[in-house]
């Protein structure tokens, strides 16, 4: 019999002072994330994300999330400045992949366990994921908090093992930004180790 991994334990029922919180906080992800895809910031794409926010949240109700951590404005602006840098980066890569004379760029499907298993934690590393070029979210079981990564450009067993560091150093960052001295010290000791399997895709 294959035991079991360990997970978190389920989220305390909300108050309803910290339930007001979640929706404000999860209708202002929502509208960064739609402004973010519209590539434009502008108060038609702020106004017209609050009404999608309004109705996502409307029609499919999140589950209830605590937030135990608060905004570390230093780590925070460590955060974004990587993040930038990242996309810069990953947006050069891609483009030379595409352009570069007879190469057949390969992917792979990369599995990452995270260490800080919360929707919040799980839902904020794949978003920052997927808005890097080169990297998509397939699947996100949130029993493990795995995360299934399609990656293009990886080649050896090195580079799928640079990728997956990369991705606990991105959830190292955002913990370090917004996570609780708790979830800080998970991540430091290294609490949820990732997974060795990985799948290598097909060329493209």
């Amino acid at each position: 019999m294959t035991p079991s991994l360990p997970t978190d334990p389920p989220n305390p029922p909300l108050t309803r002072a910290a339930w007001r919180r979640n929706r404000i906080t999860a209708a202002i992800g929502l509208v960064t994330v739609w402004v973010l895809l519209w590539g434009t910031f502008s108060w038609a794409n702020v106004v017209s994300g609050l009404v999608v926010a309004a109705i996502l949240l409307a029609v499919f109700p999140l589950p209830p999330v605590t937030f135990a951590g608060r905004v570390h404005p230093l780590p925070m602006l460590r955060f974004w400045l990587r993040f930038l840098l990242d996309l810069v980066v990953a947006s050069a890569q891609i483009a030379w992949l595409a352009f570069r004379p007879g190469h057949v760029p390969r992917s792979a499907i990369i599995a990452v366990r995270l260490r800080v298993n919360t929707d919040l934690n799980l839902t904020l590393t794949a978003e920052a994921l997927s808005l890097v070029p080169g990297s998509l979210i397939l699947e996100a079981d949130r029993e493990t908090g795995t995360l299934f990564i399609h990656v293009i450009g990886v080649r050896t067993l090195d580079e799928v093992e640079r990728f997956r560091q990369g991705v606990l150093d991105l959830e190292a960052r955002i913990i370090a930004a917004i996570g609780s001295a708790d979830e800080q010290r998970r991540v430091r000791e290294g609490a949820h180790p990732s997974p060795p399997a990985d799948l290598e895709g097909a060329p493209t």
